[in-house]
């Protein structure tokens, strides 16, 4: 089994840059995405944003690809948040990501 120990630093903002994760949304949103990781196999160790985007730091395993997870968490999270009605109007997040590989021993 290969062992894989690859870190991306994720960055990503509310479409048209809008200031849609007040405090108590974005602290919503950051447990969300948390227990989401965990259910679907991704190990997400941080996540943090301010009112218009969002930081992941975020380890994948062999058969997980950047642009799945990143695919998978967008899609899943702004479903959610329009699910549950958190915002006024619908929520989108942008449609490009930015994403930096981050040295193992720089994670603290």
């Amino acid at each position: 089994m290969p062992y894989i120990n690859s870190w991306m630093h994720l960055v990503w903002s509310t479409k048209n840059r809008l200031p849609y994760l007040k405090e108590e949304i974005l602290r919503q949103l950051i447990y969300h995405i948390k227990d989401y990781g965990n259910n679907k196999g991704l190990h997400i160790d941080y996540v943090n944003g301010h009112i218009d985007h969002i930081h992941i730091l975020i380890s994948m395993k062999a058969k997980q690809s950047l642009s799945g997870s990143v695919h998978s968490i967008k899609g899943e999270s702004s479903y959610w948040l329009n699910k549950n009605k958190l915002t006024e109007i619908e929520f989108e997040w942008q449609s490009d990501y930015y994403a930096v590989s981050i040295s193992p021993r720089d994670v603290i």
